[in-house]
């Protein structure tokens, strides 16, 4: 059987769903435990304390 290429809107749908995965599993909280730790100096921990500060001021 020979090799097909995938059309253009193939590849272009592999493509996106990659990085949508890749996005999902950088945007979800990490799970409790030791070895994901999620660091302090991590963009998403900078974000949280952003939105925190944020949420309690305009209380």
């Amino acid at each position: 059987m020979g090799v097909t290429r995938l059309k253009r809107k193939d590849r272009r749908n592999k493509t996106v769903s990659r990085l949508e995965v890749q996005f999902l599993k950088l945007g979800r909280n990490i799970e409790v435990g030791d070895r994901s730790k999620e660091s302090g100096a991590s963009q998403i921990a900078k974000n949280n304390e952003i939105l925190n500060k944020l949420a309690t001021n305009n209380k």
